[in-house]
């Protein structure tokens, strides 16, 4: 029961140490802040050193703001198509004291290939970065949550082609639409152990993944029409539902993709 909590206190992840993969910039970026801003202790995985620098550069700023919890943020450079690298670094990770409370999936890629020109080098990395990698990552860190507090958070990053196709696409939209079921899958293993699986499939968000689409003014614009509020994603729009699923206030939501989208795929 929840007699003795506020309701702001169920949104507080001070104490909390939160694992974000793709954190270099983009998605993982702006999750590893909205976490950081609600008390959590960052560890901040990408493959990009300086992409990284960037993101604690901006966890210290924002914790020097007036009113903000002062949170230990760390990076780790790791490239998550290479099994035995990923390996390495989740048991480094658990060696220097790091014990990870809430797990983000955000890393991704998409090499934009046409079926015919698509390599079974870009299909394999495609899959190994978007659903292989999630797919560890919460084996390996799910029995470790239950076992130290049976309480965690695992949160990956679906896709608009979770549920439908966009052209050149192919491994991208396969991968996030094993995301969606694998999200399922790791809700129906672990809930009952307290570590809840969601997932956000975001809309059109300007991030590196999406950068060639922004560079058409006229499609963006007519993206932002096909949403039912009338624009496109803004960093902000981030915040709120990184908090939400990864706090005390999701006590009974598993296994669900949430649509950060603006109504796109409803429309």
């Amino acid at each position: 029961m929840l007699e003795n909590s506020s309701v702001f206190s169920l949104f507080q992840l001070k104490g909390k140490t939160a694992l974000v993969t793709g954190a270099s910039s983009g998605i993982g970026s702006i999750i590893a802040l909205s976490l950081a801003r609600a008390g959590a202790n960052i560890a901040a995985w990408g493959r990009s050193p300086k992409g990284l620098k960037r993101t604690l550069e901006m966890i210290e700023e924002q914790c020097r703001m007036p009113g903000m919890t002062e949170v230990e943020a760390r990076s780790f450079s790791v490239e998550l198509a290479d099994h035995e690298e990923m390996e390495d670094a989740c048991r480094n990770l658990e060696a220097a004291g790091v014990h990870v409370d809430i797990l983000v999936n955000a890393a991704g890629i998409n090499p934009r290939l046409a079926v015919e020109k698509m390599t079974k080098e870009a299909w394999d990395q495609t899959i190994a970065v978007n659903l292989t990698a999630p797919y560890y990552l919460a084996k390996y860190f799910a029995p470790l949550m239950i076992r130290r507090k049976q309480w965690g958070r695992i949160v990956n990053i679906g896709s608009l082609q979770s549920i439908r196709a966009f052209p050149d696409s192919t491994a991208y939209g396969a991968s996030k639409g094993g995301v969606a079921q694998l999200t399922r899958a790791l809700a129906e293993t672990y809930s009952k152990h307290g570590v809840l699986v969601n997932a956000v499939a975001p809309g059109f968000f300007n991030t590196g993944l999406t950068s060639v689409l922004f560079e058409d003014d006229e499609l963006v614009e007519s993206l932002a029409q096909r949403t039912m509020i009338g624009r496109n994603g803004e960093p902000e729009d981030f915040f709120g539902i990184s908090v939400f699923l990864c706090s005390d206030a999701c006590s009974y939501i598993t296994g669900q993709m949430i649509f950060l989208d603006g109504g796109f795929s409803a429309k």
